[in-house]
């Protein structure tokens, strides 16, 4: 079996790099030939609101290994970077982490941000932490959300890693018996540290990109974040983070008390890093993400998760056993507030994070994608020997 998967750029840095790293080095410990195609040359150069015409058409750069890309079984990309090749009779395969539409509609801009946290994000403009409140357009998004809806209408098949993006994506008039359901995973590096006794002082954790702009900020939930920081003074908490924005991690390492933030660490530290403090409270405050790998690997640690019910979460939660979803900022700090002062029930509940998070092994993700591939096989070829 032979896949050509395309990306965007060689480096990893985002959640779509590690499970488009991951799936790759799975896929061929299965025996299959997977090569990775990055396109090279930019074909324009555009002002702002033409950011997502640009970033559609990087892609169209490929057209110049199109021979070599197309003598591969299946074509995979992220969303809607196989578009180039929707054309040629070879199947191609779009896998959807989260959708655009999705993010857009569920990120407010700064006027229309709840009344607990828009004084937040005021005063972190305020103090130069941030330096605007809103993206300038929004126009380069929806032309990716255009694109991305095309693209899952016209693949061959289309991979939604949680129940929320498959909505999204029927709601998107994509066909259902098209959208195949396949979790993420996380990497194998997760389930090597064996696990430390529960922590006699809880923290609370923030695990995962920030982000540096004004959208993504607010779509991670920076302010929900802050505010819940804010009423536990005298709770220790510990950000690890990605994000290039200097000047808002000073922001927080100076003016949050009782904590500490480690920015931008090789992700394969990050148990060690997170091995002594099992039991601790993982909040997600998260506007939207599409299946939400942080939330994964903080429960792969015993870190008890008090998420909104983004991504994968309100698959996997059950309330009281293995976590808390909440649906405001209120019942985000009754959750914290009861797992601090409630040992026992921060003990029971680490331990069945823990067990949860081993449902999303790298193995399980290549397994899911053989059975895909095969049944792409069946209906296009007879069989891959052919």
């Amino acid at each position: 079996m032979r896949i050509a998967f395309i990306h965007n750029d060689k480096k990893i840095g985002t959640g779509a790099h590690y499970i488009n790293d991951l799936m790759t080095s799975k896929l061929r410990e299965q025996g299959v030939d997977v090569k990775n195609f990055y396109p090279r040359t930019s074909l324009v150069d555009t002002p702002v609101h033409l950011g997502g015409l640009k970033s559609i058409l990087f892609f169209y750069s490929l057209f110049e290994r199109r021979k070599e890309i197309l003598k591969y079984q299946i074509i995979q990309g992220t969303t809607y970077t196989p578009l180039p090749f929707l054309a040629y009779p070879v199947p191609v395969v779009s896998h959807f982490g989260s959708t655009t539409r999705g993010f857009l509609k569920a990120t407010p801009k700064a006027k229309d941000l709840g009344r607990e946290t828009n004084k937040i994000w005021y005063q972190l403009k305020k103090e130069d932490a941030i330096q605007e409140l809103n993206l300038k357009t929004r126009r380069p998004l929806r032309d990716i959300a255009e694109i991305e809806e095309y693209v899952a209408s016209h693949a061959t098949a289309v991979i939604a890693t949680s129940e929320n993006v498959r909505k999204e994506l029927i709601n998107a008039g994509v066909e259902p018996a098209n959208i195949h359901l396949i979790h993420n995973a996380i990497e194998d590096y997760w389930f090597s540290v064996p696990p430390s006794p529960i922590a006699d002082t809880p923290r609370i954790v923030f695990l995962g990109r920030l982000g540096s702009d004004a959208f993504t900020l607010k779509l991670k939930g920076l302010d929900r974040l802050i505010h819940l920081y804010q009423h536990f003074p005298d709770t220790p908490k510990l950000t690890f983070s990605i994000t290039q924005n200097k000047t808002l991690a000073a922001w927080m390492r100076s003016k949050i008390p009782n904590h500490a933030m480690w920015a931008n660490l090789p992700k394969d530290r990050l148990p060690a890093y997170l091995q002594p403090f099992r039991g601790s409270i993982l909040f997600i405050p998260s506007r939207y993400e599409g299946f939400s790998l942080s939330l994964i690997e903080g429960m792969s640690q015993g870190l008890i998760p008090v998420t909104y019910p983004v991504g994968v979460a309100p698959e996997i939660i059950r309330n009281g056993e293995n976590g808390f979803l909440i649906s405001s900022q209120k019942e985000a700090l009754e959750r914290v507030g009861q797992l601090l002062r409630d040992t026992l029930l921060r003990e029971r509940l680490s331990v069945e994070a823990s067990k949860t998070a081993h449902m999303f092994s790298g193995d399980v993700i290549a397994r899911e994608l053989m059975t895909l591939y095969d049944s792409i096989a069946v209906t296009k070829h007879g069989n891959w020997s052919k």
